[in-house]
């Protein structure tokens, strides 16, 4: 498998877009914040680069699982199950509203693994958004196929989340919220908003949070307790699933200095699903 697979090492693409106004508003809303209406020159948020460069796969070319089908810039993994595992991030210059954008993109490496529940491939492409100013944004970002559940498989162990949070928000999450994030990032994967596929066929309990969104919420719990902040990094790694069938909550705990932020999420049983970590610059 890996030796076909790896053919993929070094692969590039680059796609280009324009910061507009309408997928700032409309994440603004989903994510229930009272911000002033963007317009013109108005900042993007950390991570909010996610609503630009979307896939736009005819509808002909999407799989079962409503991803596009396998192949093409990604490489083909014979796996059923695909997730966004984590990333690392630097923010280098603002990205504004009515800015023409270019995202430079690579596959470094593809990697297969044997896990307790079978065959991993772990895929890393790196990004690089480009603005006006020059590079804005540098990102690692982690895939992760897996093999189907099978009958008998354990879950693995699961990881209490810390109690020691100085900021916590509680996430109320439903299939309205989780479709409103697909439909801003133009995700057409079921296992979101379709709870028959989801747990008919991939086996999952409810529908699945998307874990950029958990990502982006942490990131948003930093810009409601530190609006004097810029964030300049940001790394995130998926620990856990997690589901719509309860709320969930994200944490943060700022370093002594305020130059950097531990974060996580955890679920309505206090396990943890994502940790994060961001650093700070003063405005």
């Amino acid at each position: 498998m890996t030796a076909d697979l790896q053919a993929w090492e070094g692969r590039s693409e680059t796609l280009r877009d324009a910061i507009t106004a309408a997928p700032i508003n409309g994440l603004a809303a989903t994510l229930d914040r009272d911000d002033p209406k963007a317009g013109e020159g108005s900042e993007l948020p950390p991570l909010w680069h996610w609503l630009y460069f979307l896939p736009q796969a005819r509808q002909s070319e999407i799989g079962a699982d409503g991803h596009p089908r396998r192949g093409g810039f990604l490489p083909p993994v014979p796996l059923p199950r695909r997730m966004w595992a984590g990333g690392r991030l630097a923010f280098r210059a603002p990205l504004r509203v009515g800015d023409a954008v270019e995202r430079r993109s690579r596959i470094e490496s593809v990697t297969h693994k044997q896990g307790r529940s079978g065959d991993l491939v772990f895929v890393l492409v790196k990004h690089e958004v480009h603005g006006p100013a020059g590079l804005a944004v540098t990102e690692e970002h982690d895939i992760v196929y897996r093999g189907a559940p099978q009958p008998g498989d354990a879950p693995p162990a699961p990881q209490p989340a810390p109690r020691d949070a100085t900021w916590s928000r509680e996430i109320v999450t439903d299939d309205v919220l989780l479709f409103r994030y697909s439909a801003l990032t133009f995700n057409g994967h079921r296992i979101h908003y379709d709870r028959q596929y989801v747990t008919e066929v991939e086996g999952y309990p409810g529908l699945v949070v998307h874990g950029p969104l958990i990502a982006t919420l942490l990131a948003d719990l930093v810009r409601r307790e530190r609006p004097d902040a810029v964030m300049t990094t940001f790394s995130f790694k998926a620990v856990r699933p997690t589901f719509d069938l309860h709320p969930f909550r994200v944490h943060g705990r700022p370093t002594a200095d305020g130059r950097s932020v531990d974060l996580w999420a955890s679920d309505h049983e206090g396990w943890l699903t994502m940790h994060a970590t961001a650093t700070l610059q003063q405005r």
